[in-house]
Formats: C-alpha cells, structure tokens, sequence
C-alpha cells in the first residue's frame, strides 16, 4: 500500500554539501521544500549558504535532523554515511525517511537497512548518476532500491533532483546498480582513452577519432561528454574525483565476488583505477586517468 506523498513545504534535510550535494539541495528548495543543509566542512556549509536560495545551513548534526521528514545521505561511502546515521539515529522524527543517495556498498547497505528497518525507520538507497551538470539542471538518473510504499512517499523529492527514476528492486539494489554502472564507464573512459593514445600515435587526430566513434558504435558516455570536454583539452575537470570512481569500479568488482560470478574485466579495471588514484591522488579528476594511462602507454 502507498504511503502518502512527501510534499512541499516539508523540512528535508541534506547531509553532505559536496559538488553534488549543493545543487541537489538548491533543486529541493526551488520545488517548495525547506532544506536544511550540513556537512562537517565550513567551507562546504558556507558555500551552501551562499549558492542554496532560502537554504538554512545547519552547524551541527542534531540540529540538521531535527524535524526532518526526510533526510538525504550524500557522502564519500558507506562506512561513513553508517557513521553519520548512528550519530543522527537520536535525533530523528520517529516518522523520518532515510534516504542514502551516496555510491555505498550494496551489500553493506542491505545489512544496515534491514537495522533501520527493524528499529521502525524507513530507509532506502538511491543513488545517483548524472554528474554535477546533470545535478545542476535536475535531470539526474536516480536509482532506487527498497520498500516500495516509502519510495513512493518519497518520490516527489526524487522527481524534483532527477528525470529518469528507476525503481531497481530490493534494498541495496540501487547501490548496486550505481556501482555496475560505474565500473561499465570507467571501462568505457579507459578503453576511450587508449583508443586515442593508440590511434595518435599512427596519425590519426583525436577530435576527429571522437567524432567517429560518436557517429559509430564506439559510442559512449565518455566519447560524448568527456574526451574533448575534459580529455583533449587537458582541463580535467568533470567534478567527480577519481578516489570516488576507483572507490565504486572496486565496489562492483568485490559485488561480483560476493555473488558468485567471474568477472575478470572488472578485476583488471579495479586494478587499474585503484593504482591511478594511488599515482594521481584520489583527489584529482577522474578525467585525470587519462594522465595515467599515457603513462603506462608511451
């Protein structure tokens, strides 16, 4: 049975003001509700503060989740968004609705769902896809996992952060989606990357190469949006780290161990991204691997 729907002006509260965080923040305040922002960072609540019209930035914890009918999770991972629910568990309306939207471990998730759950606090992950852009202008691809009368309970916010939303199935499902979904794109950046390394070095023009592979079927998010975007033009400046893709390629590699299924690509390109973040630091562009890869091509 449904539950009914979390609408405006409802208090929804955003843990963790990062570049995603902040504009899926000022989509929520733009739909109507009150959005009450933290993150352990002052400089990450003061530019909330600054970029979110009509957001109320909150200094400590308790005080973000206090009355909230909604609480977002945006953070690094899942032993930290863990972290951050058990210091908030006190603090929340008994009919709050947790919603992980960080890149954590699906199984994880599972474990620390079924908890909330048990305790009479309705959770689920949804997780995005989309990046900074996509966050900015409210078209994100939300994958959700979990009950499905809380996400629909919950299904207004969504709709006001993301245009595609998908409902994945059982809890951790959407963790699970949003880690496969960026191991098949680090792949597919790498294997972009190489291909122009390669054809460059027997004459070939890269611009050119990336406008034949987007009118063939080499076609891809990374060819579309990141090779003379960020790539070619040596800017490296997606918004999204390569700490965090390492992070979910490895995510989707250890899923595929803990399921049973041989996934040997996937060993070889978390092998990759974790040695590329460790050469470039997690901190730089994930774009950055392309600096990596010349490295270890010529």
């Amino acid at each position: 049975m449904s539950e009914a729907p979390i609408r405006p002006p409802a208090r929804v509260a955003l843990i963790g003001l990062g570049n995603m965080g902040v504009p899926m923040a000022a989509r929520l305040a733009q739909a109507g509700y009150r959005v009450v922002g933290h993150d352990a960072a002052a400089p990450a609540r003061e530019r909330f503060a600054r970029e979110v019209q009509g957001g109320e930035p909150a200094a400590d914890l308790a005080a973000a989740v206090r009355g909230a009918a909604v609480v977002l999770t945006m953070l690094p991972d899942g032993k930290i968004v863990r972290a951050v629910i058990d210091a908030m568990r006190p603090h929340l309306s008994p009919d709050a609705v947790i919603i992980d939207m960080s890149s954590s471990d699906p199984v994880a998730t599972r474990a620390l769902g079924e908890e909330l759950i048990a305790a009479g606090i309705r959770f689920i992950d949804a997780p995005v896809s989309g990046g900074v852009k996509r966050a900015v202008d409210g078209s994100l691809a939300i994958m959700a996992g979990g009950n499905g009368a809380t996400i629909d309970a919950v299904e207004p916010l969504l709709t006001a952060m993301g245009k595609s939303i998908f409902r994945t199935g059982p809890l951790g499902s959407g963790h699970a989606m949003k880690a496969l979904n960026n191991y098949v794109s680090g792949a597919g950046l790498v294997a972009a990357v190489e291909a122009l390394r390669v054809g460059q070095a027997f004459g070939l023009d890269p611009n050119v190469m990336t406008d034949v592979l987007n009118a063939s079927t080499g076609r891809n998010n990374s060819t579309e949006v990141k090779l003379k975007q960020f790539v070619i033009s040596e800017t490296f400046a997606s918004g999204f780290s390569i700490g965090l893709m390492a992070k979910d390629i490895r995510t989707a590699d250890e899923l595929a161990a803990a399921v049973g299924v041989p996934a040997p690509l996937a060993d070889s390109t978390a092998a990759l991204w974790d040695e590329a973040a460790r050469s470039l630091g997690s901190a730089a562009d994930h774009t950055a691997v392309a600096r990596y890869v010349k490295g270890h091509i010529g």
